[in-house]
């Protein structure tokens, strides 16, 4: 069961977590299209291993809380979902216990959207950026900022092992309600 907070609502709190990562066809992955850092890190232990679809590799904090890993986008862009692999099993304190995420134009005016409350995870935890209103079914922005405020057993530092960031899937005919899928359909779609 997942329940997330957002805009004032009681916190949320996540248990357990997904071995596979599943992700609806309508999203795609945005990460490769943004510029990532994050606040500190160990030797060997960088921004680098946080998308490198290695579940071995992890992000290593080094510094006083709260973490940060910044998702920075030259466009704005459409995002619905933050996908986060962490692992109490193997990582225990160093699991992140709650999570804020925030987001705007830049880093001079973040604003919170969510904040989770994660139950020793372990595999994929899925983070929707929706709001309450069913019409809010993404954000749009330049920055997206993912801040560990508290780890599990009071631990120091954090270890996240991937982040994932989708956002949906351009319709490829604008203005067209339901996308064809083969060539003689779409060549025909619309009035000359």
């Amino acid at each position: 069961m997942a329940t997330e907070s957002s805009e004032g609502e009681e916190e949320g709190k996540i248990t357990g977590g997904n071995q596979h990562l599943i992700v609806d066809d309508d999203l795609r992955e945005m990460g490769k299209k943004a510029a990532w850092s994050v606040s500190s890190c160990k030797p060997g232990n960088g921004v680098c291993t946080l998308c490198d679809d290695n579940l071995d590799s992890f992000w290593q904090s080094d510094g006083a809380q709260p973490h940060l890993v910044n998702i920075q986008f030259q466009k704005k862009v459409k995002l619905q979902l933050v996908v986060l692999y962490v692992d109490f099993k193997l990582d225990e304190s160093y699991t992140p216990s709650k999570i804020s995420i925030r987001t705007g134009d830049g880093f001079h005016n973040l604003r919170e959207i969510k904040t989770v409350e994660l139950v020793k995870p372990t595999g994929w935890v899925y983070l929707s950026l929706s709001g309450n209103d069913p019409r809010e079914t993404f954000v749009n922005t330049f920055m997206l900022q993912i801040a560990v405020l508290s780890n599990h057993l009071n631990g120091r530092d954090t270890h996240v092992r991937q982040i994932k960031v989708y956002g949906p899937r351009p319709n490829p005919i604008p203005h067209q309600p339901f996308q064809f899928t083969s060539r003689e359909f779409i060549t025909y779609s619309s009035v000359r």
